[in-house]
């Protein structure tokens, strides 16, 4: 039973005339009388008495009408929905964003998108297992750090390449360097995040790859309080540019980190066999637009690549 044999079967229901239906459907209708026969020769009763000049639809037609009155009902609301998606007025879009800086910038590209789109639900969660969450289909995209060699089951968009920077109030006695050696970093407090915290990964994995371990003499695990401790004086810290370019820095230094140099590529994952609908197309040309605005996609030389 072909589609275009049940569209040829309504014309006539509505025309209830072979000759009308034809000129009405664009075809001849020796054409026209030919499919139907196929047709009822697949259902295997006529659909229609044919009186003299005059056609009837049987009972096994009346029942065929109803069931294709559902059929291209259906099809025609579909339609419309998919119109709809094309024109950003309905959807869903779940996002998945790296707790910490990177979900800040996330967030913020979603209050946008929403102002321009807002009839679309969105959803943003900000977990660490975000590649298990994309390979499960359980979100759209996730912005996230991109390792060397990312899993072959996802298609990776790269956003941006950020550096490390050790980070002390603009008082301290290292605040005139430019640059400073890693290794010199040990011998001076240090504020940091917890050991779970990906900017803290990162350092630990340089420190490692350099042969010693930072100790920090003070963890917490936000921003703020980071700041706060280094702007009373209390240690340095290392942290992502994107997290300082967030963020009030007033009356602190960024110093350049060298030997090495720490770096991450932060982008969107998606899974591989994933279509890319409308609403996350958008929001990935807000992204990229947004950090192009940030100019972060300077070349960096990186030693340690998280």
């Amino acid at each position: 039973m072909e589609f275009r044999q049940l569209e040829y079967f309504m014309a006539i229901c509505e025309e209830l005339h072979f000759t009308r239906a034809a000129e009405k459907l664009g075809i001849t209708q020796p054409t026209l009388s030919h499919q139907i026969k196929a047709l009822e020769g697949e259902v295997g009763m006529p659909l229609f008495d044919r009186i003299g000049k005059k056609i009837a639809i049987t009972e096994a037609g009346l029942l065929l009408q109803e069931q294709c009155t559902n059929i291209f009902s259906n099809l025609k609301c579909a339609s419309e929905k998919i119109r709809e998606l094309q024109k950003m007025k309905r959807g869903k879009l779940a996002i998945g964003a790296l707790p910490g800086e990177i979900n800040h910038l996330a967030s913020l590209q979603l209050l946008n998108f929403h102002y321009k789109y807002p009839d679309i639900q969105i959803k943003l969660v900000g977990v660490d297992d975000l590649y298990e969450r994309v390979l499960k289909n359980e979100i759209d995209l996730a912005v996230t750090i991109i390792p060397i060699h990312a899993d072959e089951r996802v298609t990776t968009i790269p956003l941006y390449r950020e550096e490390f920077f050790l980070t002390v109030p603009d008082t301290h006695p290292l605040a005139s360097k430019e640059e400073i050696d890693f290794a010199e970093i040990n011998k001076i407090p240090i504020i940091m995040f917890p050991q779970t915290h990906q900017c803290r990964i990162l350092v630990d994995i340089t420190c490692n790859s350099i042969g010693f371990k930072i100790q920090p003499h003070i963890e917490t695990n936000t921003f703020e309080s980071i700041i706060s401790l280094v702007r009373a004086g209390a240690g340095a810290t290392i942290l992502s540019k994107t997290l300082l370019n967030l963020n009030d820095t007033s009356k602190l230094k960024m110093i350049k980190i060298v030997n090495p140099t720490i770096c991450r590529q932060v982008g969107i994952v998606i899974h591989k066999d994933k279509y890319i609908g409308f609403a996350a197309r958008h929001f990935i040309d807000l992204l990229t637009d947004h950090v192009k605005s940030l100019n972060l996609k300077e070349p960096i030389n990186c030693d340690a690549i998280g």
